[in-house]
């Protein structure tokens, strides 16, 4: 039986096609892998390495372990003797300090039995000064005093302000400091002008719970909203940031994060781990790589206008954002174009506090305050930078205290 040669080369032929298509199919399929492994471009950081496995396992870093948590404060009795005076401050340095100056104010002006003036709101430049009203909600807050203490938005014509005692309380001040402190002044000269100080950042927990405790809740948590155009900025700016992280299912970080403060006398302590307080723009990148953020993951920064040491950032995480690139265009002359630093800290804090992910790269006051708030909302995802010397790490490894301890002030006031 004779053999066809041309059935044979016919044969040869589709079998080595069959070879080469299979080693196509395989380097193709390997390509398309390697391409989409996040950490595998060229980011400039030629000696960082990244555990991509780790990354795409580690499907839990955009939510932590939040309990669904209400106000449990309740209103103190209304059993205080009225006075005749008035109390009065200002809010200044931003709302990270204006929720702390409105709890101790209103505290005061309770165990005085005084009528508090709402403050009005001054920033760092002398004569920058505003109403209550061009940030916050006055109806809102006079309502949360109901039952508190009296309110009103301006102190009566009859009462000179040159007679007025201007006295010196800490944060979280507390009623035996007032009784020894503030009260004698107060019933010496009939009214007291405050001015919060900040000896230390306290944001702990309290022991047993009490009265104080209940008022410094409703003042920090139940008094404070902000005025409609500040709100429907805040809440387009977090729309903008939802939008541009689709590959996230809109999820986004807020990393806080001013360069000028890197260079302020609270950052340049010691770089051991535990001293540590501040992280620069590279550190927060290579931190947020390893816990397992990919690299199209959306990130606002609360830095006012780029700076070029944040490039770094940039190049591990191009969707990274300043609000002079999401506000509206319309919004841009009033809210970062004025000399007044005040409205732009107020976008920061708010979009800190509605963001999936918070991120302090500075340690400090802003942070305390921000985690209070996301904690009432059931936001509990506050991750703290750390220098990990392996290649990954899990990110509820690096937990705010005030979450994992649960030792934040705002859990004596959410339960």
């Amino acid at each position: 039986m004779g053999v066809d040669l041309r059935q044979v080369v016919a044969g040869v032929l589709t079998l080595t096609m069959f070879v080469m298509l299979i080693h196509m199919i395989k380097r193709d399929h390997f390509d398309a892998v390697h391409d989409k492994l996040p950490g595998t471009e060229d980011v400039g950081f030629e000696s960082t390495n990244f555990d991509t496995t780790h990354v795409r396992k580690n499907i839990g870093i955009w939510k932590g372990d939040a309990d669904e948590l209400n106000p449990c404060w309740a209103k103190p009795s209304e059993d205080n003797a009225e006075t005749e005076g008035f109390v009065t401050f200002s809010l200044t340095n931003g709302p990270e300090y204006h929720i702390s100056q409105i709890a101790d104010a209103v505290l005061v002006a309770r165990s005085l039995g005084a009528t508090l003036v709402i403050p009005d709101i001054r920033g760092s430049q002398p004569g920058d000064k505003r109403n209550f009203e061009d940030i916050y909600d006055a109806n809102v807050f006079m309502k949360s005093m109901e039952g508190v203490v009296r309110v009103v938005k301006d102190l009566p014509s009859h009462v000179t302000t040159h007679k007025i005692a201007a006295v010196k309380v800490p944060n979280r001040v507390t009623e035996e400091y007032i009784a020894q402190h503030v009260e004698p002044i107060y019933r010496s000269k009939g009214s007291v002008r405050l001015a919060t100080y900040f000896p230390s950042i306290n944001m702990k927990k309290a022991g047993e719970k009490s009265d104080a405790d209940s008022v410094a809740c409703l003042a920090m948590y139940g008094s404070l909203e902000l005025q409609q155009e500040t709100h429907d900025l805040v809440d387009s700016m977090v729309e903008r940031l939802k939008t541009l992280s689709r590959k996230s299912d809109g999820q986004f970080i807020a990393v806080d994060l001013r360069v000028e403060m890197l260079n302020k006398k609270g950052c340049q302590g010691s770089d051991s781990e535990k001293e540590k307080s501040c992280f620069n723009a590279q550190e927060v990148a290579v931190f947020l790589r390893k816990i397992g953020f990919e690299k199209d993951t959306t990130i606002y920064v609360t830095q006012s206008r780029w700076d070029e040491s944040l490039d770094s950032l940039k190049d591990l995480f191009p969707k990274t954002y300043t609000k002079e690139s999401i506000i509206p265009a319309d919004k841009k002359k009033k809210f970062l174009d004025s000399e007044d630093s005040e409205l732009e800290k107020v976008i920061d804090f708010y979009i800190s506090s509605e963001s999936d992910v918070f991120v302090p790269a500075i340690s400090g006051l802003f942070y305390a305050n921000v985690a209070g708030k996301r904690i009432g909302s059931g936001k509990s995802q506050i991750l703290v930078p750390a220098n990990i010397p392996d290649s990954s790490a899990s990110a509820s490894s690096f937990l705010s205290h005030y979450v994992s301890k649960k030792n934040h002030f705002a859990y004596s006031c959410y339960c």
